[in-house]
């Protein structure tokens, strides 16, 4: 049961984590908040924020069920994947502005359209932060060899084809053929093909 809860949980991160994030959702959001909506990308933050961290703590608040016998061998393995993964979305967050993601900075973001990032680690990947979360997950689960870890990793795994299906149709409508020649040139999360300099 606990586990069940858990996938629920996860479910309703993700649905809601793109649906806050639709052109369409905020432009109504903007309309009932009016000048407040500048606060719109802070209250949006802290939100997931606490939901993801409820969310990690719920699953070590019940008897864990072990996948794997823990080695340090697999521990050295879930170090690496998460310390190269953490590297990977910092990396990413250079190419924007820190108080403008999280929201410190208060602005409207459907009027002040963030500068199209193609360079850098994003001419590898188009969606790095995602490639550094699923290895720091992926990590996770080789310190922590546990069915809630599986469960973690496995729900980030479904949402991905989704979460970026819908992220990019809302980068299409920002950045129209910019955009869909972006997506052309270089894979999503896997670095298969680089963008042509």
């Amino acid at each position: 049961m606990p586990y069940l809860i858990l996938v629920i949980l996860w479910v309703l991160f993700y649905y809601l984590h793109s649906l806050l994030a639709s052109l369409n959702i905020k432009r109504k959001i903007k309309g009932w908040m009016g000048r407040l909506y500048i606060w719109y990308r802070l209250l949006y933050s802290v939100f997931s924020t606490v939901f993801i961290f409820g969310i990690l703590a719920f699953g070590t608040s019940f008897d864990q069920t072990d996948l794997l016998v823990k080695t340090s061998a697999l521990t050295y393995i879930g170090y690496m994947l998460a310390s190269f993964g953490t590297i990977i979305v910092v990396k990413s967050f250079k190419a924007f502005s820190k108080s403008e993601f999280i929201g410190i900075n208060p602005h409207d973001d459907l009027v002040q359209i963030e500068e199209f990032v193609s360079s850098g680690i994003h001419s590898y990947v188009r969606h790095p932060i995602y490639s550094g979360t699923l290895l720091i997950f992926l990590g996770f689960f080789f310190f922590e060899p546990t069915l809630s870890s599986a469960v973690h990793f496995g729900m980030l795994v479904m949402y991905l084809p989704f979460g970026i299906y819908f992220e990019e149709k809302k980068l299409i409508e920002i950045y129209g053929s910019k955009y869909k020649r972006y997506q052309d040139e270089v894979s999503a999360l896997i670095p298969l093909k680089k963008k042509k300099v």
